[in-house]
């Protein structure tokens, strides 16, 4: 008889693909721990076990998307058209109940939240870093490269608030295009590729 081994490591790993299923096509933000547990085939208790808390499962599932989100980002050109293709991405509608998820975290961690240890620091330095790396390779001033990301990440970030709480899908995207009219007029370091340079 053959037995199958199912490591707590694999068990995790399941769980939180479907907790990021979830929360990508229904949300989890609103969500008891019971009610999720419920919602993707599992109990409560195991998902205290893998993650904790609430705030901790959240809190993976946050941190998973972001890395699939960085991992497309960064896969992109660090110009303004990649720039945009990137923005085209993190507004998509399909997006919104992780966006939520995210800024209600970031709000709670700002507020200490227990369980929420770190979340600001990675939150912004899992960007930074590799978008002040990316712009670096990509020709950018050393000096500056770190301000632009700073800058960049800050400005999606914003129209992305602005987008959640408003819903003026054409007034955010019109501020997002003409921030990078502004950033073509001013950034030196960041190659343009569009047909018009």
């Amino acid at each position: 008889m053959v037995r199958f081994v199912v490591t707590t490591s694999q068990a995790r790993s399941r769980l939180l693909d479907l907790a990021v299923s979830h929360a990508m096509h229904q949300g989890i933000a609103d969500l008891s721990l019971r009610e999720l547990a419920a919602a993707i085939g599992t109990s409560h208790r195991m998902l205290l076990y893998h993650f904790g808390s609430r705030e901790g499962l959240l809190l993976a599932v946050t941190d998973a998307v972001e890395e699939r989100q960085r991992e497309a980002t960064f896969g992109d050109d660090v110009d303004l058209d990649g720039f945009t293709k990137t923005w085209e991405r993190v507004s998509d509608p399909s997006l919104w109940p992780q966006e939520r998820l995210f800024f209600e975290l970031y709000s709670l961690a700002l507020r200490d939240r227990p369980g929420l240890e770190g979340f600001l620091d990675r939150a912004m330095e899992s960007w930074l870093g590799p978008a002040t790396d990316s712009l670096v390779a990509d020709g950018a001033d050393p000096g500056d490269a770190r301000a632009d990301a700073r800058l960049g990440l800050a400005v999606v970030r914003g129209l992305l608030l602005d987008l959640l709480a408003t819903g003026d899908r054409e007034g955010v995207q019109r501020a997002f295009e003409r921030f990078i009219g502004l950033a073509m007029n001013v950034s030196p370091g960041v190659t343009q590729t569009s047909d018009d340079t």
